[in-house]
């Protein structure tokens, strides 16, 4: 972070991340839901012009609007987050899929959530190949359960999503179709992919098979072996 950033602080708690933020960004808005921190946010960076304090869900705001308003264009600001397991996701692909998005953004997640974003082929998911359709995300440090008091039941790890403008089709019908197949792919772990994508779109499993074999994979690939490279390719063919 430098003094030329504007950051979004997702779930600022009490401040602390927030007061630290403020002191090396240009600006930070933060974005908090519980009705009870927002006064103690509030009296905490009273005299804090570089921070702005929303109240609100994220998942609900309109994110497009919020980052107009605040002159900010697509890439003009990163995002920083401490997220619970249950929303790791969605607020991941919120940010990913608006169409002002922003140039990186960095999150503690539960580690083994971290894990599966950041996956290699072979232990690929729905959530890693969403994520990596977007962007590159790179596993940076493992935060130990001891760190924190009272201690959680887990680890947590610190990951960095860079958004990737060359991987993402311009086409919205494309991009749609794309996670079609991949999902159906995914449907059941333990089956081929041929075998998902025929019970799920009733494509032929010939021609599946073909399609596979034409980007160098055989008939009993399973859907987390590839990468998202090769999903694209095979929607592609598909």
């Amino acid at each position: 972070m430098s003094q030329e950033d504007v950051v979004i602080e997702v779930g600022p708690g009490k401040g602390a991340l927030t007061e630290l933020l403020a002191g090396v960004c240009k600006k930070v808005i933060a974005i908090e839901l519980d009705d009870r921190l927002i006064p103690v946010l509030q009296e905490k960076f009273k005299d804090n012009d570089n921070v702005e304090i929303v109240h609100g869900d994220i998942l609900k705001l309109n994110l497009p609007e919020l980052i107009m308003n605040q002159g900010l264009d697509s890439g003009g600001y990163k995002v920083v987050a401490n997220l619970p397991y249950y929303i790791t996701s969605p607020i991941i692909r919120l940010f990913l899929e608006t169409k002002l998005s922003p140039s990186e953004m960095i999150f503690m997640v539960q580690k083994e959530v971290a894990e599966r974003i950041t996956a290699k082929p072979g232990e690929m998911s729905i959530l890693a190949v969403s994520v990596q359709y977007y962007a590159l995300a790179q596993f940076l440090f493992t935060v130990f359960k001891e760190s924190f008091e009272p201690v959680p039941k887990v680890d947590s790890a610190i990951i960095h999503v860079a958004y990737n403008t060359l991987n993402v089709a311009k086409d919205k019908d494309e991009v749609k179709k794309f996670f079609r197949i991949v999902k159906s792919g995914f449907s059941a772990k333990r089956k081929t992919l041929i075998n998902n994508l025929n019970n799920s779109l009733h494509i032929d499993k010939k021609e599946i098979e073909e399609k596979l074999l034409s980007i160098g994979f055989p008939a009993n690939t399973r859907a987390q072996e590839l990468r998202v490279e090769d999903w694209k390719k095979l929607s592609d063919r598909l």
